[in-house]
This record gives structure tokens, C-alpha cells and sequence, in this order.
């Protein structure tokens, strides 16, 4: 249709593979010289500027159209180094969209550059706050030494030691969840290229019962994945049992580490 609107996932440095993206027909890769931009045409009744903010405010349109745009940019990323697009980014026109990567294509080019083979992985650390409180007599030297201080006093002072106990395993606890935050960030960084340090998600969005403690993305050379994959292993064999999960998941179209630079 001549009114239909340009949706874009991602501009790469190879064309699209027939085969490349599954169940999805409907995409192809336009070429603008030597960029291909990865893309489908779209109705203006869902993609058009008014359309689309009305969908935006439907969180489960969003779940299932986000998770698809990352879905098909993970499947180009297979074959091509990709510049990804945020979902919902829409040109009127391929004249329009060629336009755009005319304008900025010296910066384009050296994005592609900066990500070619290269990965972006996150990592995460929650923490089980319950479980990590029975565990801090085994962890923490000062609740362990006060704790056997209660067991060897009379009720009255270990009526009050006990107080003092609850205020210890509280602080402990951040201390714990802080030093070992910090102790993994620091092996992250020794093995990658840079980190992005990200918000801490709420359980709202993550889903979980414990807490975040630690967001980070994670720029890695590809030919050092897994020994990265390594690193974070053994960080989860550290904290097994303690509270304390580390999440690793990737590799992540690479938002986190483009900079297209404004004109």
C-alpha cells in the first residue's frame, strides 16, 4: 500500500538471508549503500505517530511486540553486525529512512566498526534477603562472635545482646550485598571491553521475590565469551547458598554500547 510506513529494526553490514528471520516473511533488508536496514512495512492504523501511543499504553501490545523486535535483531546478529533501533521506530518512507542513514553515515560506519565482533551481555545479582539472614552467622565474623556472646550470657543481657543482634545482621547484610556487588562488578570489568552500569529493576518488572542488587551490561570481544561466561560461573558457584543468585543472559542486541552521533 502506497500509505504504508517504514518500521525498522536495525541497520546491518550484510542483506538479509532468506532464511534468516523465522516466521517472519514480511521482513527485508533495504540497501542504502553499504548499510542494510532491516525493516517491514506497517499499517498506519497501529504504527502511525497518534496509533502508536495509544498502543504504547497497552503493556501487553508492548510485551509482545518488544519482545519480538529483540527477538528478530538476535537473529540478524547471527550473521551481521547490527546497529539496533528502539522499538517502535518508524520512517514514513524508504526515501526518509534513506535520508537518515545518508545524514549520518560517518557515524554509522563507526558504530558498526566499534561493535564488529563484539557482544553485549548482561548481568545480574539478586539477593534473597531471608536466606542470606540465616546465613550471616556462617559469613559474618562480628554476628558469629556476637552470637556466641548471647549464647554464654545471663537472659538479661542476652535479652539485649539479641537487639543489638538484629541491628548487626541488618547491617551485615548490606555490607554483604555490597562487598560481593562490587567484588563481581570488579571481575566483570577486568574481562570486558567497558560496562554500562543500568537501573535496579523493581520486582514489579523482574518478576522475582528477591532483589536486584546489581544491573550491568557487559561489552565483550567475542572470541573472550567464554571465558566471560567462566568469570560469572564461578561467581555463581561463590555465592551458591548464601542468598545471593547471579543471572547471566546475552548476548543482547547492543544498546547499551552505540552512540550515533547528533548532527
Amino acid at each position: 500500500m502506497a500509505d504504508e510506513l517504514i518500521y525498522i529494526y536495525c541497520i546491518a553490514d550484510s542483506p538479509l538471508r532468506p532464511e534468516e528471520v523465522s516466521g517472519q516473511e514480511t521482513i527485508k533488508s533495504l540497501a542504502f549503500g553499504k548499510f542494510y536496514a532491516i525493516v517491514k512495512c506497517v499499517s498506519p492504523d497501529n504504527f502511525s505517530e497518534e496509533n502508536l501511543k495509544r498502543n504504547f499504553s497497552d503493556l501487553a501490545w508492548i510485551d509482545i511486540h518488544a519482545r519480538e523486535h529483540i527477538r528478530i535483531i538476535g537473529e540478524v546478529m547471527k550473521n551481521s553486525t547490527v546497529i539496533p533501533f528502539k522499538f517502535g521506530t518508524i520512517f514514513n518512507s524508504a526515501e526518509s529512512l534513506g535520508g537518515f542513514i545518508k545524514d549520518y553515515s560517518e557515524s554509522l560506519a563507526e558504530n558498526i566498526e566499534h561493535l564488529k565482533d563484539r557482544e553485549e551481555w548482561s548481568v545480574k545479582i539478586y539477593c534473597d534477603r531471608p536466606v542470606l539472614n540465616r546465613q550471616i552467622v556462617g559469613i559474618s565474623d562480628d554476628v558469629r562472635n556476637l552470637e556466641e556472646e548471647i549464647q554464654k550470657s545471663m537472659p538479661g543481657k542476652a535479652f539485649l545482646l539479641k537487639r543489638k543482634k538484629v541491628e548487626l545482621v541488618e547491617k551485615e547484610v548490606e555490607k554483604i550485598m555490597q562487598v560481593c556487588g562490587q567484588s563481581c562488578y570488579d571481575e566483570l570489568v577486568e574481562i570486558s571491553l567497558t560496562t554500562k552500569i543500568n537501573n535496579i529493576l523493581p520486582k514489579e518488572l523482574t518478576e522475582r521475590t528477591d532483589d536486584m542488587i546489581l544491573n550491568v551490561s557487559c561489552f565483550i570481544n567475542k572470541d573472550r565469551v567464554n571465558e566471560f561466561l567462566g568469570v560469572v560461573e564461578q561467581s555463581q558457584e561463590k555465592y551458591k547458598n548464601t542468598g545471593l543468585a547471579v543471572e547471566v543472559t546475552g548476548p543482547w542486541p547492543p544498546f547499551s554500547f552505540i552512540n550515533i552521533k547528533e548532527k
